[in-house]
């Protein structure tokens, strides 16, 4: 009988022993982003001055740009909103106010900003 506890022990130590061995942790790899957001506009923030498609235009553009910033969007809708503003920038270059500020009021509500 002592030969049997002597093998359980030994059995059991061992199967101790292996739950207590380090295995290998996964690495979860965890990106930084490059610069924190502020979260809220810088105090000396202060949009555009202008009329006509041109001012509205650059406010526009200057409200994204802060959105970026502050971390109310992403860089992906960035983009796609400022393609949109470059595209009506050159509309109002061209001569065509209506278009142009028609084409932000679009992107606007679009982009679930409100008419400004």
């Amino acid at each position: 009988m002592q030969k049997y506890s002597n093998s359980f022990i030994l059995v059991a130590a061992l199967g101790l022993a292996s739950c207590n061995t380090q295995q290998p942790q996964q690495q979860i790899a965890v990106q930084e982003p490059a610069a924190r957001a502020r979260l809220v506009s810088d105090p000396n923030f202060k949009l555009p001055e202008g009329t006509g498609c041109g001012g509205t235009v650059n406010r526009f553009r200057a409200i994204i740009d802060n959105d970026l910033e502050t971390g109310h969007t992403t860089k992906s809708t960035h983009f796609q909103m400022s393609a949109e503003i470059d595209r009506a920038s050159s509309i109002c270059a061209n001569g065509n106010d209506g278009a142009a500020r028609s084409m932000i009021s679009g992107t606007r509500a679009k982009f679930g900003y409100p008419a400004g």
